[in-house]
């Protein structure tokens, strides 16, 4: 028993030769000889369709000022439940606040969000069905957002 080659019909299932390596005209043997009646039909491959985005609804941001890395817990959870967040690194030393911030950017492609900076030391978080809008992006950048949370 020789090993069949993937994509050909086992022995006796096409309408064409018994043996794998057989040519309808007879000159050649191997797979490269085979007759097209030989090979196996398949069914095409079906795409399945990504869910629909949830339709727009109202919903609330939360603002967080962590002041160490161990805050990152917080700004997951949040996020994960849906929730747009914006981290405001103002009180956090450089180090931890370029950790949160590879943190957040993992979290976000991870969960399929995204992370916007807003000014120099403020980031948002978007989950992936929800879109901040223009409006509220303005509102951010100028401060006027409040800790809903």
């Amino acid at each position: 028993i020789s090993p069949r080659p993937l994509g050909l019909a086992p022995a006796g299932a096409g309408a064409g030769p018994s043996r794998i390596g057989a040519m309808s005209s007879g000159s050649g043997s191997g797979p490269v000889g085979a007759t097209a009646a030989s090979l196996a039909v398949r069914e095409p491959v079906v795409a399945v369709a990504e869910p629909a985005p949830a339709p727009a609804q109202p919903y609330r941001i939360t603002t967080l000022h962590p002041r160490t890395y161990n805050e990152a817990r917080t700004i997951g959870e949040r996020f994960r439940d849906g929730m747009p967040v914006i981290m405001n690194l103002t009180e956090m030393d450089d180090a931890d606040a370029k950790r949160l911030v590879d943190f957040a950017a993992g979290l976000s492609f991870g969960l399929r969000g995204s992370i916007e900076r807003v000014t120099a030391k403020v980031f948002l978080l978007s989950p992936q069905n929800v879109d901040v809008t223009a409006e509220d992006k303005a509102r951010i950048r100028e401060g006027g957002f409040f800790n809903q949370s």
